[in-house]
């Protein structure tokens, strides 16, 4: 484990170094994540005019969510989609092979080279937006609740990075996976609102089919105090249920792998 904890701190280094060189693209950015942010917040108010509710969501419970989903799509964007979308170029290019080579596993190494500091304002803010709307729903925070909202978000994030995996390690047989991601994404845009507001239909299908419900709704209510425990538990369970598949499927995508070298 320390090996690779020593690689994560070269690799994230190396990455600072590098992006300290385009300070402009990180305002760039910045602004860009603000824009979205304020789009989304406008969207979201629109359901709560006229003393509206959203479900059975008020407006600063419905909040929390939109910093999950914010706090989410920073990792995504400083961890995820710099690493998982090059996987594809890897493949491409036949670079790959390198990769294998290495004495250090091959899904690690993949999914933790890159670092996107730009993401990080977006991680920061979205953190900052559920503990202020929290609190202004009158929730009262306890070590239990604080920590079941990290077990949540913990769940969210390895089933969203384990959707994205499989998706990318199916570049083995299908190069253009691009397309894919973006349909990814957009569903998951769906995780802005509360899962209750939502048909029994898409309910179900955003709790077992494409699991948005554990990224952002679930951890939303850990964190207000309402989260039951047999829904974290089965969250435990999905998750490391979506891992080991990402395991096993990359293990199975790489016997199907034809080097560049061969």
């Amino acid at each position: 484990m320390q090996r690779y904890f020593k690689t994560i701190r070269l690799f994230w280094s190396t990455a600072f170094a590098s992006q300290l060189e385009y300070q402009l693209n990180f305002l760039i950015e910045l602004l860009a994540m603000l824009g979205t942010l304020l789009g989304s917040v406008f969207i979201l108010s629109l359901f709560f005019t006229g003393g509206r509710q959203l479900g059975d969501w008020t407006w600063e419970s419905a909040l929390v969510i939109q910093g999950v989903y914010t706090f989410l799509d920073g990792l995504t964007n400083a961890l995820l989609r710099p690493n998982l979308t090059e996987i594809v170029n890897y493949v491409r290019e036949g670079t790959l092979d390198y990769v294998l080579l290495k004495p250090i596993d091959s899904q690690f190494w993949l999914s933790v080279k890159k670092f996107s500091f730009a993401g990080l304002p977006e991680i920061i803010l979205g953190l900052t937006i559920v503990f202020w709307a929290a609190i202004q729903s009158g929730s009262s925070f306890s070590l239990y609740s604080f920590f079941v909202f990290i077990i949540s978000l913990l769940i969210g994030f390895v089933i969203l990075y384990s959707v994205w995996f499989l998706i990318a390690a199916s570049s083995i047989w299908f190069v253009k996976t691009w397309n894919a991601t973006e349909v990814l994404r957009a569903l998951l845009a769906s995780g802005r609102y509360p899962i209750s507001a939502y048909p029994v239909v898409l309910r179900f299908i955003f709790t077992l089919v494409l699991p948005v419900a554990f990224l952002t709704t679930f951890p939303a209510e850990a964190i207000l105090g309402e989260l039951k425990f047999n829904i974290l538990f089965f969250g435990l369970i999905l998750s490391s249920l979506f891992f080991i598949l990402s395991r096993f499927f990359w293990k199975f995508a790489l016997k199907h792998y034809t080097s560049a070298s061969s």
